[in-house]
Formats: C-alpha cells, structure tokens, sequence
C-alpha cells in the first residue's frame, strides 16, 4: 500500500489564493487544500462526488444557491453535477475528497 508525505508533493494553485496538493488512488482524488482569507472559489460543478472537510478556519460554502457558513470539524457532502462556490473567511486548511478520480486535477499533479 502507497505511503503519501504531503511535503513532498508540489503545491499547485488551482485559482487565485486557493493551493493544493493532490493525492489521486484507483478511485479516489484527495485534495489538501491552504486558502487564503478572502479567496473565492468560482460557481461551478463537476461529474464527481466530494465531501468538503474544513480542518482549521471558517469557509463560506454555497451549494445550490443555500450558504452554509462551515467552521473546524464540519463536514459537507455535494452531490454529483450540483453546482457551488465559497470564500474563505479566514485562512483555511480544507480536506477534499472527490468519487471518482478528477483527471483534471490528476493533470496539475
């Protein structure tokens, strides 16, 4: 079974102030995402499934038009092909996971 240290895997920014570093298995993206106060993540959506794990920092997700205001420990899970957005309100470490594998974040990696 791999074996992942996140120090070792170049940090890539995906849009404005929002950082990440990927880990991709057979099935799944993992994104370890640093976002910086005030950053927005553009209105958007995608085939996959994604749960959204804020680890430290307050994060403004809007998913179908409702807002959620997401703190340390919260979890979110977005539907396949339901579009949403955010900003952080803080400095941010969120945990992405995505079902099945992003090809277009495997092409960042």
């Amino acid at each position: 079974m791999p074996k992942y240290d996140l120090y070792e895997i170049p940090e890539v920014e995906i849009a404005p102030g929002i950082f990440a570093r990927f880990i991709h298995t057979e099935n799944l993206t993992i994104a370890h995402f640093r976002i910086v106060e005030g950053s927005d993540l553009p209105n958007h959506s995608h085939p996959h499934e994604q749960t959204a794990n804020v680890i430290t920092g307050e994060f403004e997700l809007t998913v179908d038009g409702e807002v959620h205001h997401l703190k340390p420990g919260m979890v979110f899970a977005i539907p396949s092909g339901v579009s949403h957005s955010g900003r952080a309100l803080t400095n941010c470490q969120i945990i992405d996971v995505f079902h099945p594998v992003r090809e277009d974040y495997r092409d960042l990696s």
